[in-house]
């Protein structure tokens, strides 16, 4: 088995490796349970070992075959008044993001994803809810922030995640509907410049293959979960899932734990 996982994973550590795996599982689970989170869990984690240009390229190969087809189911539940303007706005600023990501210096990289997300969850564990149906101005403010966070590091979800999730208007259900459409459009955008700029490489399409069966797995898990789950758990579980991930990937605990 030990060999198996270092063909499968050159380079990386059996650490290394157990890292990457826990970091597929858990985010699928996070996102089957909220139609959110995979990156604002794998990115945070992956990025610990393999850098933060190599995650990127690496999460999105593992999200595409699944963030389509749930996409698809989701699109006639969504609001597509919300969903266009933001989609727009995420993809003029895309390429900004994924400038910062290689100009930036790795740690710096890591500080600022663990961060932002840290940031993102606190400000919708707080409680904080927006009132009102949000007009052009906002969605395209708050698309703007979502392509820089996908280009720097695949963390698009958050603004989207404070922004939808936040509103006392919306239930749960439509919140994941928005997410998985939004998700499924913005990953096709996204995959073209990604593979302009070599940041999609075999390498990461190798890799991939045996994480889909475990992201998938996770996937399900959290599907059938979300189905029994109360408001209030759903909320819990994804917040602390996506804390406590991104508090275990900070520069800060390195020296600790020798990484």
């Amino acid at each position: 088995m030990t060999d198996l996982l270092s063909a499968l994973f050159p380079s990386l550590t059996l650490s290394g490796i157990a890292t990457l795996l826990g970091a597929t599982l858990l985010g699928g689970l996070v996102c089957g349970f909220t139609g959110f989170g995979f990156a604002m869990v794998f990115m945070p984690l992956a990025s610990l070992v393999l850098g933060p240009v190599a995650a990127l390229g690496l999460i999105w190969v593992i999200d595409l075959p699944f963030a389509l087809p749930i996409a698809a189911r989701s699109a006639k539940r969504a609001e597509w008044s919300e969903v266009i303007p933001l989609l727009i706005a995420a993809t003029l600023t895309l390429p900004l993001g994924l400038w910062l990501l290689t100009w930036l210096e790795p740690r710096t990289m890591r500080w600022i994803v663990a961060l932002l997300v840290l940031a993102a969850v606190t400000l919708m564990a707080s409680g904080w809810r927006y009132h009102g149906k949000p007009g052009i101005p906002l969605s395209l403010g708050v698309g703007s922030l979502s392509g820089l966070f996908n280009g720097l590091s695949s963390i698009g979800g958050m603004p989207l995640a404070v922004f939808w999730l936040g509103a006392q208007r919306n239930d749960r259900h439509k919140a994941r509907a928005n997410l998985q459409t939004y998700f499924g459009l913005s990953t096709v955008v996204s995959g073209v410049l990604l593979w302009l700029k070599s940041i999609i490489t075999a390498a990461s399409l190798a890799m991939a293959l045996p994480l889909f069966a475990i992201y998938g797995a996770g996937l399900w898990v959290g599907t059938h979960a979300f189905r029994i789950a109360s408001e209030q758990t759903f909320r819990r579980i994804a917040y602390l899932v996506i804390f406590l991930s991104a508090l275990i990937s900070l520069p800060l605990w390195d020296g600790m734990l020798g990484r």
